[in-house]
């Protein structure tokens, strides 16, 4: 099977979820069989290109950034706004003629800006591509939730951008042969909207380090810790909605809290300055040292939506407190493997009740692991995932293809 990949960027390095998941997902379908051709944005911190220039091409391009109004006056939401450009376009068009594709995957609502010229191509196409929608989230939701939290004239933009996504998000899924969640939640959410459209569970494999047994006593610190990239809005105010209310708790009860993962140094500072009590180590080359050196794990995330993060902290055998919404997708039980909470201030009167109680916290993250050590594996995610795609081929084969009622947008401006 020949398959065309646009994705948002080189996901290598992979230094956050969404990369994380679209590096997986590229290399086990590829494993499965697929030959791939992967276009999207290149990085500059890309150390070597892992090539296979037969079953495996990689055309990346510069990114050109847009004015922040042509952002705002643009129909297409910000969040499918970065890969747009004459360069990307121009790629994307001799990609499209170079062979016969089998399918095409848009990994993602970033690379919406390619809908409408992939549109087109099908339309005049002998040989009809498999569209295929690869959700990181249901977007539409979580523009929702980003614009219910935002404030003034911040708002207004917000609003609007929840109204592009949610315009986008319909289309993909209505112009797709198959659309991919990565969450039980939000494959329900999809397949309320997809019209008779196959929704396919496709959740993360875990390619990590594996702590074969750990034992929390009392030489480990009485700290709680927060691994994650915090360049996503919505991370930044679920981890200020956090602080706010949980940093003066944990200080009181005199239980450490530390932040780990990349952040911007501005806002970094910015933290620094507002919540002293708390420890803001920043981006490190390995987080292992600071999941071993905690006894408890946050997800204080306010969003649904697949967390990694969540099987880094099962498989390095550290206990999890989550928000109930904040950890879908993963075979734990409250009470027993983990703790879910429906609050900040209720998550943090969790922790600090848990966090001496040893035998406790030894007994959940062994139930975790093991709830967790059969799943998750990118071998079995790419088999699955090539055959939701070739039944997908089949079930086209003997209907008409889907058409999008919207008129074709393909102008980078």
């Amino acid at each position: 099977m020949h398959c065309l990949w646009i994705t948002l960027a080189d996901p290598d390095p992979a230094t956050n979820g969404q990369l994380i998941y679209s590096k997986g997902l590229i290399e086990a379908l590829h494993a499965a069989g697929a030959d791939l051709c992967v276009m999207g944005i290149s990085r500059r911190e890309k150390s070597a290109p892992s090539l296979d220039a037969e079953r495996l091409v990689w055309r990346l391009v510069e990114e050109e950034e847009l004015s922040r109004w042509r952002r705002v006056i643009h129909p297409k939401p910000t969040v499918a706004l970065r890969g747009l450009s004459r360069p990307m376009l121009r790629m994307l068009g001799e990609v499209l003629s170079g062979r016969i594709w089998n399918a095409i995957v848009f990994d993602s609502i970033c690379t919406g800006w390619a809908l409408d010229p992939v549109l087109q191509y099908r339309h005049t196409c002998t040989h009809l591509p498999t569209l295929v929608y690869l959700s990181h989230n249901h977007e539409k939701t979580v523009a929702r939730r980003i614009a219910d939290a935002s404030r003034g004239v911040r708002r207004i933009f917000k609003e609007v951008d929840f109204l592009k996504v949610a315009r986008l998000e319909r289309r993909l899924v209505a112009a797709s042969g198959l659309v991919t969640a990565n969450t039980p939640e939000d494959c329900r959410r999809f397949a309320d909207e997809a019209a008779g459209t196959p929704v396919a569970f496709l959740p993360p494999g875990y390619g990590g380090n594996r702590v074969a047994e750990r034992t929390i006593d009392d030489g480990v610190p009485r700290r709680a810790v927060i691994v994650g990239s915090f360049d996503w809005p919505p991370k930044r105010i679920s981890l200020e909605r956090f602080l706010a209310v949980g940093a003066p708790m944990l200080a009181h009860a005199g239980v450490e809290l530390q932040i780990v993962g990349a952040v911007a140094s501005d806002y970094l500072a910015s933290l620094r300055g507002r919540y002293p009590s708390v420890t803001f180590v920043g981006p490190v080359e390995d987080v292992r040292p600071y999941m071993a050196a905690a006894r408890i794990a946050l997800v204080p995330d306010l969003l649904g939506g697949f967390k990694l993060k969540g099987l880094d902290y099962v498989f390095n055998r550290i206990p999890i407190l989550a928000m109930r919404v904040g950890l879908p997708g993963m075979p734990l039980e409250d009470g027993r493997s983990i703790g879910l909470f429906d609050s900040h201030a209720a998550l943090v009167e969790g922790m600090i009740a848990l966090i001496d109680d040893l035998e406790t916290l030894n007994r959940r993250q062994a139930l975790a692991f093991d709830a967790c050590a059969a799943r998750f594996d990118w071998h079995r995610i790419g088999e699955h995932l090539l055959g939701h795609i070739l039944r997908a081929r089949g079930a086209s084969a003997t209907g008409s293809p889907k058409a999008t009622p919207d008129a074709l947008e393909a102008s980078a401006d």
